[in-house]
């Protein structure tokens, strides 16, 4: 080929890749009715603005997961060190959020293989062969090399959809390990908060049985005296019996809790325990949740959608770029020569380039139905992601009627608490005294040991319902970006 003909070659394959050089249209997340704000009973505010994209500054789908959230260290807010601890322990332990980086890994790599495509392919083809004649004559040695060079011209941009598709989907499995993270944080938070509680549990069972063994020795003593009957010491005897039965139960339950968080932390049930504390060394963290249209930006699994999405819509570029032909530029270099040694001469030198068209004529209607088969992906993803905004909204709106629900019945359950009490120990002095029967002391030991195991439900609820709205939020609230909290974090 001559110099004229490879420099209009070369400037021809310079021309349609630059044709080629507009990336794939990516269409916005479709739009989704938001309410404006949260009642106090935790319903959606009146009034719902159509919002389609993310929040004003949220970054876009294939942003790396570095992630502005409102509170970095969300569990610091229940004041414990050693939830603090086990949460970090946790996030470097843990075998599903180990999965979940792993397949981070695995999309990095696949985001760097479709990247290839745009880039020229090289290879070298050598070889060598010695002829020994069997009569007379002499031997003869030959030896050939070639470098061939090939490039896809990305002239209807599938290539750049392919890239697209793969950083999408790279982002996508990010964002899925930020929402493992988040559910491994809560799955923590909410097992340790379990197993305080079975200790408190286990501390008022203890306490009631001390109680019940109390009244036994007033009941022993009056019977001795003829002041009570057999009747009532065997009555008594039995409350003792079912107090102490409960015990085994909760230990057991403990035991329970305990392992299960042994597995979210990624240790054997059998070396691991928790310090022999209560409820009453945490602090129950504030409720602000902010605004309905942060989820946007805030909520992993969002955002894992948004990603989907646009992976599906470069997908659907890939599909019909794939209906046009395909142009390849093609550049070999060789040289062949029967001695070794003048292999690179100049005289041995071969080179050509060449351009080839491939088009599709008739595949069946392959194509066209892989183009349909896009299509119809990406509107299914359309759906998911406008279901997962409605369930996140949910979500919240659930955890939030949940703990004002809660915060009543702990109201009413103190003052419960506070009557039953009351009612325990004026039976318990009045018995002694003569002026009160048996059965009215385990009555109200009974009404005081089934309210206490309430109230201790409840406050257990209550901090869950709170640990689920930080889930729900997709971290801390918003009013704690505004008092200067930590850095951003993947949880």
């Amino acid at each position: 080929m001559t110099h004229r003909a490879l420099t209009l070659t070369l400037l021809a394959c310079s021309v349609l890749t630059g044709c080629a050089s507009h990336a794939p249209i990516t269409e916005p997340p479709p739009k989704v009715d938001l309410p404006t704000g949260w009642t106090v009973a935790g319903a959606p505010a009146a009034g719902t603005p159509a919002a389609g994209a993310p929040a004003a500054g949220t970054p876009a789908a294939g942003t790396p997961d570095h992630q502005e959230w409102p509170d970095k260290n969300w569990w610091q807010r229940f004041g414990s060190p050693e939830l603090t601890h086990l949460v970090d322990e946790g996030q470097s332990s843990n075998l599903e959020l180990a999965g979940a980086l792993a397949r981070v890994k695995q999309a990095e790599a696949e985001a760097r293989i479709a990247g290839v495509s745009l880039l020229p392919t090289a290879n070298f083809y050598g070889d060598a062969s010695r002829a020994v004649p069997i009569g007379s004559g002499r031997a003869s040695t030959s030896a050939g090399g070639s470098l061939q060079v090939s490039y896809e011209v990305d002239f209807w941009g599938k290539n750049k959809a392919s890239v697209a598709s793969a950083e999408a989907s790279l982002a996508a499995n990010r964002f899925d390990r930020q929402t493992v993270a988040l559910t491994v944080t809560s799955g923590i938070v909410s097992t340790y908060l379990q197993v305080l509680s079975l200790h408190d549990r286990l501390a008022v069972a203890r306490e009631h049985v001390a109680n019940a063994e109390h009244v036994l020795k007033l009941v022993e003593v009056q019977q001795s005296a003829g002041a009570a009957s057999t009747l009532d010491l065997a009555r008594q005897r039995s409350a003792v019996a079912q107090q102490k039965s409960d015990i085994p139960d909760l230990m057991q339950q403990e035991r329970e809790a305990q392992s299960a968080l042994a597995i979210l932390l990624g240790k054997t049930p059998q070396t691991f325990s928790v310090g022999q504390h209560g409820l009453d060394t945490i602090t129950l963290p504030e409720v602000s949740p902010g605004l309905p249209s942060e989820l946007l930006s805030r909520r992993p699994d969002i955002r894992r959608a948004e990603a989907n999405l646009a992976a599906a819509d470069a997908n659907v570029a890939v599909a019909r770029a794939n209906l046009f032909p395909s142009i390849n530029l093609t550049g070999a270099m060789g040289a062949q020569s029967s001695a070794l040694l003048s292999l690179l001469n100049a005289p041995n030198l071969l080179a050509n380039v060449s351009a080839s068209l491939m088009a599709p004529i008739f595949d069946g209607g392959r194509l066209k139905r892989e183009r349909d088969l896009a299509i119809a992906r990406k509107q299914e993803l359309v759906q998911v992601y406008r279901a997962t905004v409605i369930t996140a909204l949910s979500e919240v709106d659930t955890a939030l009627g949940q703990i004002r629900s809660l915060d009543e019945q702990q109201r009413f359950k103190t003052a419960e608490l506070e009557q039953a009490r009351q009612a325990y120990d004026l039976a318990e002095i009045r018995y002694k005294s003569g002026a009160e029967d048996l059965m009215t002391v385990l009555d109200t030991q009974r009404a005081l040991s089934d309210v206490q195991n309430d109230m201790g439900k409840l406050k257990l609820k209550r901090l869950q319902a709170t640990v689920s709205l930080y889930k729900a939020l997709g971290g801390g609230w918003k009013d704690d970006q505004r008092q200067g909290s930590s850095p951003p974090a993947t949880t």
